[in-house]
């Protein structure tokens, strides 16, 4: 019965196609994420991505080279591979892994944003500095990337025309941060029942 089904039409033309491009997304999907814990300097996650990107990688291309062929099949790793990067980036701005550091400059009156910013919970340095058309105020704060739309919501409210940039951080120690919203979004929702920070 198995060999009917593996040498059916179906199979050949539909199935195999689909699961090819579904391989493809994983693999890719997976290869993002691993590359993005590379670059947090998260050593040990970074392996066990790539364990399980390399074993599902190793069926699409086994498929491919079994049937050298079919074209389908190449189109099959084509659309697979382009869906797993797309996926991979959603993937990977809903994961939303380490921190960032914000660098506001703004020229008008900043103490409200400064204010709001810290009674959010967050660390602010604040710098006076000279910019292309006279003293501004350089405003660096270092945040949970899961925070970063937050953050960018407030500057917009208080200072709608400050210039600011958002850059990764791979580590930061001894920083200022509010308390972890546990059990808010994913993955959070797999932490519900332990302990929020303070």
């Amino acid at each position: 019965m198995f060999e009917t089904i593996f040498d059916s039409e179906l199979f050949k033309w539909v199935i195999l196609p689909a699961l090819i491009v579904v391989c493809r997304i994983v693999d890719v999907t997976l290869g993002t994420i691993r590359i993005i814990y590379i670059a947090r300097g998260m050593r040990y996650l970074a392996p066990v991505f790539g364990f399980f990107e390399i074993l599902v990688w190793l069926f699409a291309i086994g498929q491919i080279m079994r049937n050298l062929t079919n074209p389908i099949y190449y189109l099959a790793y084509a659309v697979g591979f382009t869906l797993g990067n797309f996926v991979g980036i959603l993937v990977e701005e809903r994961l939303a892994v380490g921190n960032a550091v914000v660098r506001i400059i703004t020229q008008k009156d900043s103490d409200r944003l400064i204010d709001q910013l810290r009674s959010e919970g967050y660390g602010v340095t604040v710098l006076n500095a000279i910019g292309a058309t006279g003293m501004v105020k350089v405003i660096f704060t270092i945040v949970k990337r899961k925070s970063l739309k937050d953050v960018i919501g407030t500057i917009r409210k208080f200072n709608p025309r400050a210039f600011f940039s958002i850059e990764d951080v791979r580590a930061a120690s001894e920083g200022i941060f509010p308390p972890s919203r546990v059990g808010s979004g994913f993955p959070g929702n797999l932490l519900k029942g332990q302990r929020k920070g303070k």
